[in-house]
């Protein structure tokens, strides 16, 4: 009868541990998860392109001027397939920016040779604005990020991406004419801050 119950008790407590174990909070310890960008890591992680004044404030990697007219970009060093990217960013209501994915030439990067969840309040075309994917998903009506602090979660695997913004789908499409490359932070305008970026690959 002890003998029964010593083992009851044991297979409650590792069912009750796994529960504990299955989900942890954004941001805590997650062995799957990649830190690209944490607070004031700064810019190990990355490749500059472009001449934009990517730097560390506040806790953040910001971006808030360029010389040149070509957009500026934070790319990854490592290529990447299927992932999943959460960022937490920051844009004033007039910047453009976005998170480039499978980028296929880093030397020639554009919102047609990477896949990009954009952040562009103020687009002229609001079709393909923030919480789209320019170019292959619409959004309507577009939500605003500007003036505050947001979370992109995006899931690229196989054929399909998925976007979320602040826990709300914004996108989910299927297109295979990019298969793997790495990431990028673009800047274009504005004041854009990231505080956190973190990769899983699938």
């Amino acid at each position: 009868m002890n003998r029964q119950l010593i083992i009851t008790t044991t297979l409650l407590g590792v069912v009750f541990a796994g529960f504990g174990c299955a989900s942890q909070p954004y941001g805590k310890t997650d062995t799957k998860w990649v830190t690209l960008i944490d607070g004031g890591s700064g810019l190990d992680n990355w490749i500059q392109v472009g001449d934009a004044n990517w730097r560390v404030v506040d806790g953040a990697i910001q971006a808030d001027k360029k010389t040149d007219k070509a957009n500026s970009f934070l790319v990854s060093k490592n290529s990447y397939t299927d992932f999943r990217i959460r960022a937490e960013f920051w844009a004033s209501d007039d910047a453009n920016s976005g998170i480039y994915m499978r980028c296929a030439d880093i030397k020639n990067l554009t919102d047609r040779t990477c896949y990009e969840a954009n952040i562009f309040d103020q687009r002229p075309d609001p079709t393909f604005g923030t919480g789209s994917i320019v170019h292959l998903s619409p959004v309507s009506p577009m939500p605003k990020a500007g003036g505050k602090w947001n979370t992109y979660d995006v899931t690229v695997k196989g054929s399909r991406l998925i976007v979320t913004l602040n826990g709300v789908v914004t996108a989910d499409i299927q297109d295979s004419k990019l298969t793997s490359g790495p990431i990028a932070l673009q800047y274009a305008a504005g004041v854009v801050k990231f505080r956190k970026v973190q990769i899983s690959p699938l």
